[in-house]
């Protein structure tokens, strides 16, 4: 009777394992090395497992019926190669090791597609190191929501990687989007939110960030040390909190921001040692900053930035300098404030006396913390009212525009240079769509 049980134990515990192998998903690296370099890979629609590790020039393509789940070890996608592409795929299930940088896909190669995919429960969305020329489009990001916000990975993550298109991406749920090291790279058309950081630069020059739009996070653009970067025709909106910052600066120089739109932030710009580098400047011109809370903020009192043709309209505070100091050391002209009072006799659309800002009694709230908590309070209003008709001191003129408009202006135009294509520039236009 004993080995009768015995016979039967073992034969359910076959059954058992035969039906726990048959409900396991297929492994997709099986069908990857299966595929010859250079050959697509079209997948029949369900699940297959990974992590997968893809080494050589080919397509993966799902059809928008396939998903690929990483079962929470590392990274899903390896393109350690150059000439991949990875297309139309539900990405999902990474592990969560930070050290590791656990990704949807990583990218360790170049001249590599990341296209029309939905990412999701993965630390990383996709991270790129020394990797150039790659294009990530279309793509719909999203982290580990069940992690606080400074504990998920970034949608996507440069280090180091050069000639990158980010492109027409929708991000939500992420820790930021970070560019570390990184050059010659385009950031366009994506749209953040519920984020921290929607896109931050450390140390990475000459970079194009255009025609973003950036809802509803901590802070919308960020530069630090990163220099001869444009910045323009961007949608930064509702960057609350203490922190909240539209576009922020810190030592980084040579800048262009324009034609951005800058709406219901905390601060509006954020300006901090910039530009830093000598006998450089900073241009802000066609700008809307308009109903933050402050409109520019220095930390401290600059010099060199270049603001024409901008419009401030509503902020509870134009412009603060942070310290006491002035930000009359920049030039401002042709600008729009919406509290300016002044008239235009002539009709030329120009202020016939300057837009001039002082600050009052109302600096009380800027250089002691404590009292930020009452500013806009009827007391602090009294306070400066009673300032500007009998003032206690000489006031500091923060800014003095000399031709202010009386109409906001229109969008700047871009003189955008046509330069002939190369062979490579081709390559990659037929590849994004």
């Amino acid at each position: 009777m004993t080995a009768w049980l015995r016979l039967l134990f073992l034969l359910l515990t076959l059954l058992v394992q035969s039906v726990g192998a048959a409900g396991a998903y297929p492994s997709l690296q099986e069908l990857v090395d299966q595929t010859p370099e250079g050959g697509t890979l079209s997948l029949a629609p369900g699940t297959y497992s990974g992590p997968v590790v893809v080494d050589k020039p080919m397509t993966i393509d799902g059809g928008d019926q396939v998903t690929v789940d990483g079962g929470g070890k590392g990274t899903v996608i390896l393109l350690d190669t150059d000439g991949a592409t990875i297309k139309n795929l539900h990405i999902t299930g990474s592990g969560e090791a930070v050290n590791d940088l656990d990704s949807c896909v990583q990218v360790r190669g170049n001249y590599n597609v990341i296209k029309d995919n939905v990412m999701d429960d993965c630390l990383f969305g996709v991270d790129l190191q020394q990797s150039n020329n790659n294009i990530v489009r279309r793509n719909r990001i999203s982290s580990k929501t069940e992690f606080g916000l400074g504990q998920r990975g970034d949608s996507v993550r440069l280090w180091y990687s050069f000639d990158n298109k980010i492109t027409d991406n929708e991000i939500t749920n992420v820790r930021d989007m970070v560019v570390w090291y990184s050059a010659n790279n385009v950031i366009a058309r994506n749209r953040t939110s519920n984020s921290r950081y929607s896109l931050h630069f450390m140390y990475s020059r000459y970079n194009l960030v255009e025609d973003n739009y950036y809802v509803n996070n901590a802070v919308g653009i960020f530069l630090m040390y990163s220099d001869s970067v444009v910045v323009r025709n961007n949608t930064v909106a509702h960057a609350v909190g203490p922190t909240g910052i539209g576009i922020g600066f810190k030592e980084t120089s040579d800048l262009t921001i324009e034609n951005n739109k800058v709406l219901y932030c905390a601060s509006g710009f954020y300006i901090d040692v910039s530009p830093f580098q000598p006998d450089t400047t900073n241009r802000y011109r066609g700008n809307l900053v308009a109903y933050n809370g402050i409109g520019i903020r220095f930390l401290n009192d600059w010099h060199d930035n270049l603001f024409t043709h901008n419009q401030f309209v509503d902020n509870l505070t134009q412009v603060v300098v942070s310290g006491g100091g002035t930000a009359n050391n920049n030039l401002w002209k042709g600008n729009y404030w919406s509290d300016y009072t002044g008239f235009d006799l002539n009709r030329d659309g120009i202020g016939d006396q300057p837009y001039e800002l002082y600050n009052y009694a109302d600096r009380l709230w800027q250089d002691v913390p404590y009292a930020q908590f009452f500013k806009g309070s009827p007391i602090l209003e009294v306070l400066d009212f009673l300032q500007r008709l009998a003032p206690f001191s000489p006031p500091v003129l923060l800014v003095r525009d000399p031709e202010p408009l009386l109409q906001p202006p229109g969008k700047v135009e871009v003189a955008k240079k046509v330069e002939e294509k190369d062979a490579y520039d081709l390559l990659r236009e037929s590849l994004e769509n």
